[in-house]
């Protein structure tokens, strides 16, 4: 993924809130123990969504994608005192992350795991929903869009990340190859499109999809 240059991220980080230490020990288990740490938020992103899901004071927050919980808990910090966050993740394994980490961050009781397709458990999930964070299969992407945006309260955001897919979504040579960049490409025109909702694709790190629902 071709992100900006390592030094301007280091440097917005440096001049960015930080974040805590039981995060930083997560970003480094990440590192040793999956195949691709990559997809992790990290420390610029995750001080972002913190501070956007802060501005918002969600009371309910859906997540569709759990990776290792680097974001769920950067997403959590913002929610109301009696709010929750309910993340949905398809892979065992990558739970387990979450089962250490939110207890130790004291999210335990705010922060609801989901195992399973996220198609067949978003409908279960308590309509009313005030930020959704999307960073799962992209293909899926316009599927977990139309289910979030029916549950959606008016003036509720949804977030869409990896939306310019390391620059694939530009060309259409790339796009051809990459059933990734053609699927969200297809969803950036979709989003565009959309009259029910106003819309900015923000070129954080590998783009960032974020919308408010009219």
């Amino acid at each position: 993924m071709h992100f900006p240059a390592p030094e301007i991220l280091d440097y917005c980080e440096q001049h960015s809130t930080p974040l805590n230490e039981i995060l930083q020990q997560l970003e480094r288990e990440t590192h040793l123990k999956t195949l691709a740490p990559q997809m992790l938020t990290g420390p610029v992103q995750g001080a972002f969504l913190r501070l956007l899901s802060k501005l918002l004071q969600p009371k309910l927050i859906v997540e569709i994608g759990t990776f290792t919980g680097y974001s769920a808990l950067c997403l959590a910090e913002g929610l109301q005192p009696e709010g929750q966050l309910h993340t949905i993740e398809i892979d065992e394994e990558l739970l387990r992350f979450g089962e250490k980490y939110f207890p130790l961050a004291g999210m335990q009781n705010r922060i609801k795991q989901h195992l399973g397709d996220a198609r067949e458990l978003l409908p279960l999930l308590p309509d009313g929903f005030d930020l959704v964070f999307i960073d799962a299969d992209k293909p899926s992407y316009p599927i977990y869009y139309e289910i979030c945006l029916k549950k959606m309260k008016p003036g509720a955001v949804l977030l869409a990340d990896n939306v310019l897919w390391s620059g694939k979504v530009l060309e259409e040579e790339e796009r051809l190859k990459d059933e990734d960049a053609s699927a969200l490409h297809a969803f950036n025109q979709m989003v565009q499109k959309d009259e029910r909702v106003e819309n900015f694709l923000l070129p954080l790190r590998d783009g960032l999809m974020m919308v408010k629902k009219l």
